[in-house]
């Protein structure tokens, strides 16, 4: 037993410019995205859950992926992130091997996955679920 409540728990973290962060969000990658009464964003998922943007301004971007979308086809989403101008190439081959749009074929270690950044530099993933 646990004295917090876990179906309530969301994740959230910092960006340095949180109208850029509302565009990109909710334009460029088509999530549900909604201001607060506080100016924070709160992005919406279908599964339920949600997930809360806050500027900060000494923001520094996290160092490890902050957000992963499990996708049915990885080619599909990576071809629709750069469709829509979202560089997917953000890890040099030595530190991660990929095709030339950045996509990292797991085989047997693990899922096909491509990397991206927003525009504060925090890095986020999509994944063949």
């Amino acid at each position: 037993m646990t004295a917090f409540a876990v179906d309530g728990a969301f994740s959230g973290f910092s960006v340095d410019d949180i109208d850029a962060a509302r565009t990109f969000y909710a334009d460029t990658l088509g999530l549900d995205v909604e201001t607060n009464a506080m100016g924070f964003l709160e992005i919406r998922l279908a599964s339920g859950g949600g997930i809360l943007v806050y500027a900060k301004p000494d923001h520094v971007p996290a160092g490890f992926t902050i957000l992963n979308f499990p996708v049915d086809d990885i080619d599909a989403a990576v071809d629709e992130l750069r469709g829509r101008g979202v560089e997917t190439k953000i890890y040099p081959d030595d530190e991660f091997a990929s095709d030339d749009r950045g996509i990292v074929r797991g085989g047997d270690r693990g899922p096909d996955i491509a990397w991206f950044r927003d525009p504060a530099g925090n890095v986020i993933a999509v994944l063949q679920a």
